[in-house]
């Protein structure tokens, strides 16, 4: 059974997620911020990390990508159509807000590119295009563990934001639709802000999808 661990991090309080089998492996999803946390918690916790997987690439979810890289000597995934946002601060939104540093990290080492079944290391997972958002958003789902990692598509109660380049509102609530609450009413959800949540909790009760 997997374990994950949620760390609120940077001035958005970003979620970064530490997924972790029983024999300590582990991936990182959106290492968005204050890479000594990160670093400090898996050290700790003497976990071996495989890999950091992005559901997309605005800045507050790749701020520590170089870091947490370069330490644990790790792979970074992303899909295909964000792969210039990791590399170009002007395409990851860091160039928006005065007095934040901007975000400049290198090239991926992984791109993704289909939907479907992954294997990275030990973990196996599916990964759904999700895009709305950000042209490139994905969501990680590990059905056999219950639950998903949807970076910023679904929150509780709310929706990603589509004012940013690329986004989309009609495309972010067909991905909704179509990618998240179709993953069965109690998976449950780990969005990018913000607490977990599930699907039957978001149809029954979140304003911006009624009538979709």
């Amino acid at each position: 059974m997997l374990k994950v661990t949620n760390f609120p991090l940077g001035p958005v309080q970003t979620n970064c997620y530490i997924i972790r089998d029983e024999h300590n492996n582990c991936l990182i999803i959106d290492p968005g911020e204050e890479s000594n946390k990160i670093i400090t918690h898996i050290e700790q916790a003497s976990l071996k990390p495989i890999a950091i997987l992005l559901t997309h690439g605005h800045f507050d979810h790749i701020g520590a990508v170089d870091a947490v890289r370069d330490h644990f000597k790790i792979p970074v995934y992303i899909h295909e159509n964000e792969q210039h946002t990791l590399t170009d601060p002007e395409q990851n939104g860091s160039t928006r807000y005065p007095g934040l540093p901007l975000v400049r990290n290198r090239a991926a080492d992984h791109l993704i590119s289909m939907e479907g079944m992954m294997e990275v290391g030990p973990f196996t997972f599916e990964t759904r295009y999700t895009p709305g958002h950000s042209p490139g958003s994905v969501s990680f789902v590990f059905l056999e563990d219950g639950f998903a990692v949807v970076g910023d598509t679904l929150f509780q109660g709310s929706v990603g934001r589509t004012d940013l380049p690329g986004g989309d509102t009609e495309t972010l609530l067909s991905s909704i639709h179509n990618k998240l609450l179709t993953l069965g009413e109690d998976i449950v959800i780990y969005p990018g802000h913000g607490p977990s949540t599930t699907p039957a909790f978001e149809m029954n009760d979140n304003p911006f999808l009624n009538g979709f």
